[in-house]
Parts: C-alpha cells; structure tokens; sequence
C-alpha cells in the first residue's frame, strides 16, 4: 500500500502534502528534520492521508494537489 499524507506544521501551521509506502516512519523523518522542505518547521502531526495501490496512483494524487493539474 502507499499513502498520499496530509501535515499541519505546530510551528507556524503551514500544511504538506507528501506520498509514503510508510506514514509512521516518514512522519518521523519530518520531525527529525531529515526532510530538506520541512525541517525549518517541525514539529508535524497527521491530519489525515489517502490509501493507494500503487506508488504511480499515489504520486500522481500528490502532485495533482500541489498544483492542481
């Protein structure tokens, strides 16, 4: 399975949207600062995600909601 993430930033509330095979280790990785585009801005929490049975679909939902295309 692979999951299209929804986060809110406790820092100054901004929100990212990701894709994962792993939510629970990924969102460690936000709140470690291992991600480039999210560690200025940690801590994270899960607002919710998507279920998808591809890495393609997922990856495909991400990127349709980042630019909406």
């Amino acid at each position: 399975m692979f999951y299209v993430y929804f986060l809110k930033s406790c820092k100054n509330n901004d929100l990212y949207i990701g894709s994962t095979e792993n939510i629970e280790k990924r969102l460690g990785l936000h709140n470690v600062g291992k991600v480039k585009s999210t560690k200025f801005y940690k801590t994270w929490k899960l607002l919710g995600s998507e279920i998808y049975s591809t890495r393609s679909e997922a990856v495909r939902r991400e990127k349709f909601l980042k630019t909406g295309q």
